[in-house]
């Protein structure tokens, strides 16, 4: 099977990139790959579509027997574990400061004081997304977000808030907004602590308490919801908004409501995406890699691929661009941003998404409490990175 793989490494005329890129910035992407490999006779360009947790596994296991694709376009905290495992290879001895200086700080990642992955977009992140035809100014707190959501359920029967609250990726802007984070800063987890058990309790009580919030309500329960005018808000990130605008939704974006009891605001994980390169590449290749990439980040792209579906660009030029000086779903998307954190890199977040997951559903299944949910998770943490490092 990686045989197969690893001959497509060692051929000079073609360079294979697997990606996460959503539906419809495929199309798009397909279409620039093609403009370059008709500038460029002679060079063929496969991208391949993976899932993110296909990718990461993927790559993993066709770049330690070297093999796999020649170039991996993802989120930044897959770079920790592939670093880790020395399967990309550093890109600031590829990349001279001066064309990295081009770039807004946040698109570069670097692992150990290495470059590993050059972003196109930053922010990936969470945000509240509403339909301006049910609600023209939305909640700034969840004070008013609970009020309001009682009196929409009433008077329209639908629900005023819908997101896929059973993942915990979409649980961490109710834990910062409770003044909590996943780990500290020798990565080590921090989730039995007050502020989980209050962000758990919290959400339990949008659902039970106040019942703003369907009982069950997975990705593809909200984004329908939202899609079928039966859901005023939703909390999504940027690769969201294209679908919605093929829905013909009028919608708006901003931060997620202010956590009144604690003063913050939620504070969703912030992630560029970006490229990496495959460590077994052969150095002979490496040259028409670079230039792929360099192409990819060029300016132009950026600016075509925000006009298109409103993403945050990496190359501080384009923020001079008059689309995207006047778009204001960015400038809303970029004021969630401001208040964000970045995404952990390191290879321990898999094990605490992991340790996390169970407990977070007992919880919502009514099978564990909030403290009962916040220790576990913790001692599940523990135990996994325990069993990663040894």
């Amino acid at each position: 099977m990686w045989g197969c793989a690893r001959s497509t490494l060692e051929d000079p005329r073609q360079i294979v990139i697997w990606h996460t890129l959503h539906p419809d910035e495929q199309e798009m992407f397909i279409q620039i790959l093609k403009e370059y490999t008709d500038r460029n006779p002679g060079i063929k360009v496969t991208a391949l579509y993976k899932e993110t947790e296909t990718l990461r596994s993927g790559f993993q296991i066709a770049a330690i027997g070297g093999a796999g694709p020649d170039i991996v376009w993802g989120p930044s905290d897959q770079v920790g574990p592939f670093e880790a495992m020395q399967i990309i290879m550093p890109l600031d001895t590829l990349f001279n400061h001066e064309y990295l200086s081009k770039f807004d700080p946040r698109a570069l990642v670097y692992s150990h004081g290495r470059l590993y992955s050059i972003a196109d977009k930053i922010g990936n992140h969470l945000m509240l997304i509403y339909n301006k035809a049910l609600i023209h100014n939305p909640p700034k707190t969840m004070d008013e977000l609970i009020g309001y959501g009682q009196e929409f359920q009433r008077d329209r029967g639908g629900y005023a808030l819908v997101w896929n609250y059973t993942e915990p990726y979409f649980f961490i802007p109710f834990l910062t907004g409770f003044g909590g984070w996943v780990m500290d800063s020798l990565d080590n987890p921090t989730l039995n602590t007050p502020a989980m058990v209050n962000a758990l309790k919290f959400v339990k009580d949008l659902r039970d308490k106040y019942k703003i919030i369907p009982k069950a309500c997975d990705y593809e329960t909200a984004d329908a919801l939202f899609k079928e005018g039966k859901a005023a808000m939703i909390i999504n990130g940027p690769w969201s908004f294209g679908s919605y605008e093929n829905a013909g939704i009028d919608f708006g974006v901003t931060r997620i409501p202010f956590i009144t009891q604690t003063g913050l605001w939620p504070a969703p994980m912030v992630s560029p995406m970006g490229y990496s390169i495959n460590a077994s590449v052969p150095s002979w290749k490496i040259p028409e890699v670079v230039k792929l990439i360099r192409f990819l980040l060029s300016p132009e792209i950026q600016a075509e691929f925000t006009k298109r579906f409103d993403t945050i660009p990496t190359r501080t030029e384009v923020y001079d661009d008059p689309s995207v000086q006047q778009n204001q779903i960015v400038k809303e998307s970029e004021y969630q941003m401001e208040v964000g954190r970045p995404m952990p890199i390191v290879a321990e977040l898999r094990a605490v998404w992991d340790a996390m997951r169970p407990s977070y559903q007992a919880l919502l299944g009514g099978t564990e409490s909030p403290e009962g949910a916040a220790k576990e998770m913790q001692k599940s943490a523990v135990e996994k990175i325990k069993e990663m490092n040894e």
